[in-house]
């Protein structure tokens, strides 16, 4: 009788074979990235049915859920010529939108479901409505036969990540033994670290060592999935808007050290005794000098929205000598985060930045790590201006907000035979 290999035997056979990074394999390359149209069951499977998403993204949850309050979390419509923005919050349908609308402004935090929820949609989801047919245009000759990725994105501290992470790996492997051999579901994680509105707690991925410290964690986490047999998901970052250089500088730092780490993180070790860590630590000693880097990231997601941005409500006659208006957002200074059209450029910059830091240091981090282009993307032009800079996947979510997801469809349209 074969006996079961012990969570320490199977870290000595992971350790001693390098791990494929997995990759993103989205197409079309189009997706929706996190915001308030991707919260509920409904939502998620409106996106999911959508032929023009390639995959689709949950709001950004937490282990616990966030404390939403809509009279303090909300979003306007924003005109950027006018600088004007909508005389309803949290717009329930893109028909709140006028034409010169082209970008929102928010107060949101994150989703108030929390990540198990995500989890039981998309258990939902994968069972009983498989993924629509793709496009008809050109897909560069895949097969017909159609795969659809679910992005679950996530936030929390460095200890909650990695819990989350081995969630949606048992997640996965729940699905590859319960979905039809006639299309396949891949998960992966999306960990958010640039939302700009969370008070007395910055974005980290400004921060080196917070980044690094995030990495650190999740490759425990990695290391705990390998030991339970999961299979690997690719994971990513989600970035702010970088204004310089010292930015990009840090976030490729960060990169390097998890891709040079041993790897030897709390979190795989803190369930085993002392003589199974102590043996661990020597294996890994051996095996330091012959190792080859490997960055645990897939993806780069860029960007988050731009905080601290301000808009005002109409201005309405207060006396004769002067206006009254107030602050669109119920912020302490009124200020919150911006995307749209006023974000694109900078979105764009972003993107070519990091498309060319990330190519030059391939062997440095192992492999070649992926870039999601987000903000500002409003149309096929928006797209192709993305793709040109070097994402290799499109998101998007203030367009959805404005257009509802007859925005993807208009860009598949826009796109053309081939144009993918």
């Amino acid at each position: 009788m074969t006996s079961t290999p012990t969570p320490s035997q199977n870290l000595t056979r992971t350790n001693t074979t390098k791990m494929t990074i997995p990759k993103l394999d989205i197409y079309p390359p189009l997706i929706n990235t996190p915001c308030p149209a991707a919260t509920t069951l409904e939502d998620l499977l409106i996106l999911w049915n959508c032929p023009s998403t390639g995959a689709i993204t949950t709001r950004t949850s937490l282990p616990s859920g966030f404390p939403h309050d809509d009279t303090k979390n909300l979003y306007v419509f924003y005109d950027s010529s006018s600088h004007t923005v909508s005389s309803s919050t949290n717009p329930s349908s893109p028909s709140s939108a006028t034409p010169t609308h082209n970008a929102t402004l928010n107060s949101l935090g994150y989703s108030p479901l929390p990540l198990q929820t995500y989890l039981n949609f998309i258990q939902t989801i994968t069972t009983f409505h498989p993924p629509p047919p793709p496009p008809n245009n050109n897909n560069n000759g895949r097969s017909s036969s159609r795969s659809k990725t679910i992005i679950i994105s996530v936030t929390g501290s460095a200890e909650d990540v990695a819990q989350c992470y081995l969630h949606i790996a048992r997640l996965q492997s729940v699905l590859f033994l319960s979905t039809s051999l006639s299309f396949g579901v891949k998960v992966a994680m999306e960990i958010n670290l640039s939302c700009p509105n969370i008070p007395h707690h910055p974005p980290p991925a400004y921060s080196r060592d917070a980044l690094i410290r995030y990495l650190d964690s999740l490759a425990g986490a990695i290391k705990a999935a390998e030991a339970e047999g999961l299979p690997r998901i690719p994971v990513g970052l989600k970035t702010p808007p970088y204004t310089y250089e010292t930015q990009f500088l840090g976030l490729m730092e960060a990169l390097e050290v998890s891709a040079s780490a041993s790897g030897a993180a709390s979190l795989s070790t803190s369930t085993r005794n002392e003589k199974e860590k102590q043996e661990e630590e020597e294996e890994e000693e051996e095996e330091e000098e012959n190792k080859e880097p490997q960055c645990p990231i897939s993806f780069i997601t860029a960007t988050n929205t731009l905080g601290s941005c301000l808009a005002f409500t109409a201005f309405t006659p207060s006396t004769k000598d002067s206006t009254y208006s107030q602050e669109a957002l119920p912020t302490e200074l009124g200020t919150g985060g911006l995307a749209g059209a006023p974000l694109h450029p900078l979105a764009l910059g972003n993107v070519k930045t990091l498309r060319k830091m990330l190519d030059e240091r391939v062997e440095k981090l192992g492999h070649q790590i992926q870039v999601i282009g987000v903000g500002g993307v409003l149309d096929a032009q928006g797209y192709r201006r993305m793709r040109m800079a070097g994402a290799d996947v499109v998101g998007l979510a203030s367009g959805l907000l404005l257009k509802g997801v007859k925005v993807f469809e208009e860009i598949e349209k826009g796109v053309g035979e081939g144009g993918w």
